[in-house]
């Protein structure tokens, strides 16, 4: 069943229009991903689907009781208001009960002994009770927990940036809606939190509308795409990866049919030009069509960005690192850490928000100085440092002032030297945008531009923190693919799993509260995997360690004694061990299978979202089908160790 419906949409800013006449539906319980390049509307049509912002032309059409809930990219606070005002907000009534009840039990703890306070709590757990709000005013406190909220009755004011952004996102959460529009929700909120939303958002009771730039959060959560183009608003049935299937099929259709058109365009000039009799009725029609031909245009071929600016040479001293350590009000946040850089390092730095990750960037950059030990740069290095809030941009310059205030002219990988204004044009940036203040520019638009300052410097070691915020996809793959053959070293602070997969082969994980970092090899899926083996290897080396001899009789711990038997694996074990091959086998063929058929199913929306379901069943089977081949893979390993000794 529909819920909402749009139709005709129009919308421009001056010059630019960002789409016409879309339209497009919305279906109970419907998850939607929008993507786009910078710049197209994508965040002005979730503001036109809320109800925040006006069309040019055509209407939203919905329930009269339909309620949106909506996540702005940059969400606005009044300074004076509380978290808890800010995350309880609004007019219904579990709302309104269970932020009675939380600012009555604040009341109380602050006052124990007052009797009104006493009084204010009991009146609040009574109509927690009435209005039935216990259940949603525990799912309220699980989902602050895990975005890491706890300071309920903090003013909005002492907020960082990336704490408003995590109490919107909560109060978005928590809000009872119809249809939850997202615009980057995954901005500001570290890897393990992303996958938590992930789950969170797969049993969401409403319909969905994001916008994000993390694949595999697309790909996980989505069950439709709309992809805004040129002015135009395409919808494909399936989540990222049946998209890209789809899109690709669509284009090369487009692009056949813009070879039709060109050699029938050739065909009608080439009768022309050959002096028929002219101005007769055919040769008016002629005449006519060539016209209309003409004004057809490329069919769909979008501006593609180009990343293409060339790095400085890099000596055999790049980063040495020794011993070292940073406190903040007496909180370690790194100790003791070493490292020496290699070329073409590609390093990725991950842990929980607040952990030290941006410290240990603006360490390299000099613009912090450690407690203890040093930072060593080569002689040949050239740092450039994309910062997470680009607060070097003044918002009154033009662009075209922005970047000349770098360079005039820019060299690229090939060894050519253009012009600032050539370059800008390269990053999607017309000759009359380049005359806009960067005030006026998109979020996406101004990461774009900041990425083109940071990187015109020609750098030969990048320093890049959450460089895919507020970045499109294209833009991201574009970024991955000139990371992929940049000439030097490349550092990220990223949350973006895919983005780090692509670009990071080793990582520093900041791992626990005593400010260690640990260094792993290989990427962010290899990490993850790692990690999912590791709590019982430490248990059992911390036992180790910490124990004296082990005198139980318990038959789990045979194995820790010299004096028994190698340990065996039991019937159900080896069992187990002689099919999972072939149970994995079988899953990874049910999962192709069903990737066939979403593609085949089309627009049929019914069987796409229950073949899709069946599908993320089967990638969790085979996930634990994998955990559990990994754990008996090792199992055996040490069985067979034991017998040579």
């Amino acid at each position: 069943m529909n819920i909402l419906t749009a139709e005709h949409l129009s919308k421009s800013y001056g010059d630019k229009i960002l789409f016409n006449k879309i339209g497009f539906t919305i279906s109970e319980k419907q998850r939607i991903g929008l993507i786009g390049v910078n710049g197209t509307g994508k965040s002005t049509l979730l503001k036109i689907v809320s109800g925040l912002e006006a069309a040019d032309e055509g209407e939203v059409i919905h329930a009269r009781q339909f309620r949106v809930e909506y996540l702005p990219q940059n969400p606005e606070f009044d300074e004076e208001i509380t978290v808890l005002d800010y995350l309880y907000k609004g007019d219904n009534p579990i709302m309104q009960a269970v932020r009675d009840y939380e600012g009555a039990l604040y009341e109380l703890e602050q006052n124990p002994e007052a009797e009104a306070s006493q009084k204010r709590l009991f009146q609040a757990q009574a109509r927690m009770d009435s209005t039935n709000a216990w259940e949603a005013g525990t799912q309220a406190k699980t989902i602050l927990t895990r975005l890491g909220i706890s300071e309920f009755h903090k003013p909005a004011s002492l907020l960082s940036g990336g704490q408003r952004k995590r109490v919107a996102l909560a109060a978005a959460l928590i809000q009872p809606a119809d249809l939850l529009i997202l615009d980057e929700p995954t901005n500001h909120i570290d890897n393990e939190t992303v996958e938590w939303l992930e789950e969170y958002l797969t049993k969401y009771r409403g319909a969905l509308l994001l916008v994000t730039h993390d694949r595999y959060f697309l790909d996980r959560v989505t069950d439709t795409i709309f992809e805004i183009s040129q002015g135009k608003l395409y919808s494909y049935e399936g989540n990222y990866a049946v998209y890209l299937e789809k899109k690709a099929d669509r284009q090369e259709q487009e692009a056949s049919s813009e070879a039709k058109r060109q050699n029938l365009l050739r065909r009608e000039l080439a009768w022309l030009r050959r002096g028929a009799r002219a101005r007769t009725t055919k040769q008016k029609a002629r005449i006519q069509r060539v016209e209309e031909l003409k004004e057809q245009g490329p069919g769909g071929q979008a501006e593609r960005l180009d990343l293409s600016v060339s790095a400085s040479r890099l000596g055999k001293k790049i980063v040495e690192i020794e011993q070292l350590s940073k406190s903040f009000d007496g909180r370690t946040v790194i100790r003791d850490f070493n490292y020496i850089a290699l070329p073409n390092d590609r390093i990725g730095i991950i842990g929980r928000n607040g952990s030290g990750k941006t410290t240990l960037l603006n360490l390299l950059a000099g613009r912090l100085q450690p407690d203890d030990g040093r930072i060593e740069l080569g002689q040949t290095v050239k740092l450039a440092y994309y910062t997470q809030e680009s607060q070097e941009m003044d918002e009154q310059m033009r662009v075209i002032e922005y970047i000349k205030e770098g360079a005039e002219m820019i060299r690229t990988q090939d060894g050519q030297t253009i012009s600032a204004a050539q370059m800008l044009e390269r990053f999607l940036f017309s000759p009359s945008a380049q005359w806009t203040p960067i005030g006026k520019l998109s979020g996406g638009e101004r990461r774009r531009l900041y990425l083109l300052r940071t990187l015109m410097g020609e750098p030969n070691v990048l320093l890049l923190d959450e460089p895919t915020n507020d970045l499109d996809i294209e833009t991201l793959t574009v970024l991955e693919d000139y990371l992929d053959s940049f000439p030097g070293v490349v550092i990220t602070v990223s949350h973006d799993r895919y983005f780090l997969d692509r670009t990071a082969d080793r990582l520093f994980s900041f791992e626990d509260a005593e400010g260690r970092v640990r260094v792993y090899e290989g990427s962010y899926s290899d990490y993850l995997a790692a990690r999912r083996n590791e709590p019982v290897v430490e248990e059992a080396d911390k036992k180790s360690k910490t124990a004296g001899p082990d005198t139980s009789t318990d038959p789990r711990d045979a194995d820790t004694s010299s004096s028994k038997r190698p340990r065996k694996l039991s019937y159900k074990e080896q069992k187990e061990w002689d099919e999972i091959e072939q149970v994995i086998a079988g899953l990874e063929e049910r999962a192709e299978r069903l990737q066939a058929q979403i593609a085949e199913a089309g627009s049929d929306v019914e069987q796409v979202q229950s073949l899709y379901e069946e599908q993320r069943t089967v990638a969790e089977e085979l996930d634990r089908a994998m955990d559990r081949w990994a754990e008996l893979s090792e199992l055996v390993e040490q069985i067979e160790q034991e017998k040579r000794k």
